[in-house]
């Protein structure tokens, strides 16, 4: 019973974060979705820490699956880029994908690596 609890709470402050971070990253760059981009990139190298940490499983529970779950979006990446696919905004899209997956995996790792 317990579980659900920690991914629960966990999951309440990610998606506070998460929206925090947009809204604030929205201010400086309304034409790039950079808000996505840095809690993605965030959610991943802290996620990739926590893995490394040796961290208990509560606490994997309410940090990596609970917040970190909230905190990143796969959804909303891949709706931005349809949007920008759309409009043919061709040297945004393969910015933000490429930032987004091959930051994302590198900072990852560096975060497993930290962790350790």
């Amino acid at each position: 019973m317990i579980a659900p609890l920690l991914v629960m709470m966990g999951g309440f402050f990610g998606a506070i974060c998460r929206y925090a971070v947009s809204r604030w990253a929205a201010r400086g760059s309304p034409c790039f979705p950079i808000g996505t981009l840095i809690v993605n990139l965030l959610g991943s190298f802290w996620l990739g820490w926590l893995a490394g940490s040796g961290a208990v499983d509560a606490a994997k529970l309410l940090a990596g699956t609970g917040f970190m779950g909230a905190f990143t979006t796969f959804s909303t990446l891949k709706w931005e880029s349809v949007q920008m696919m759309q409009q043919r905004q061709w040297a945004k899209v393969i910015v933000y994908l490429a930032a987004t997956y091959l930051c994302g995996v590198w900072l990852a790792w560096l975060g497993y690596r930290v962790g350790r």
